[in-house]
């Protein structure tokens, strides 16, 4: 019998659900360094823009309590529909949930905060109403290390599957040669890469002998 989640993720085959990335979420993250987190996220988020992904924006409580929503993310996605919501759990707005089910996509990647409460209920509800479910781990964050440990452990066990923001770009454009999107992964890679990024400006420049480009990526 097949296992959908042998098959590999794809541009087509599911939609990113991008969940309160908003300043009062991430003061209370202590499960990763915050920066990185943000570094994370819109890699993610760019990541699914090169590749034309079905993206959703949601938050909570934006006035009363939240704040807005990150505007390096924004920029990214500025036509972007943001739902706004009241419940902790996205799976509670009937409004996101005929959204995805107009879009008809499969497979449902999360990634937002906090991951044991703002990741953890809409995975678990999801996968009930029959979706595959995937989460990127190092774009989610926890109040403690312990919670978002537990949390991830929880959602794995009930059969969603991790990923990293990298691990999910690099399955989408798969093949080098495909032109129509190497040079936005490779601009994705020289900004939020690290090290992986330095070096493939390395061999752009050093090997390659491109020119050193004076612009951010």
């Amino acid at each position: 019998m097949s296992n959908p989640k042998h098959d590999l993720l794809t541009p087509t085959n599911h939609a990113l659900v991008l969940i309160d990335y908003q300043p009062q979420m991430l003061f209370g993250v202590s499960s990763m360094d915050r920066q990185l987190l943000k570094n994370n996220a819109l890699a993610l988020t760019r990541a699914a823009l090169a590749f034309k992904v079905p993206t959703i924006l949601t938050s909570v409580e934006t006035e009363s309590f939240s704040g807005f929503i990150f505007p390096e993310l924004l920029d990214a996605l500025p036509a972007n529909k943001i739902y706004e919501r009241s419940s902790m759990n996205t799976w509670d707005d009937a409004a996101i949930k005929a959204e995805l089910k107009r879009l008809g996509k499969p497979k449902l990647v999360l990634a937002g905060l906090w991951t044991e409460v703002c990741i953890n209920m809409p995975t678990l509800e999801a996968m009930k109403d029959g979706y595959e479910l995937y989460f990127v781990e190092d774009a989610c964050g926890g109040t403690s290390a312990s919670a978002h440990s537990m949390s991830v452990q929880r959602m794995i066990q009930a059969g969603a599957a991790p990923l990293t923001w990298q691990q999910y770009m690099l399955e989408l454009q798969r093949d080098w040669a495909r032109k129509e999107t190497y040079n936005q992964t490779i601009d994705i890679v020289k900004a939020h890469s690290g090290g992986y990024g330095s070096g493939v400006e390395y061999a752009y420049t050093m090997v390659h002998k491109q020119p050193q480009s004076r612009k951010a990526a």
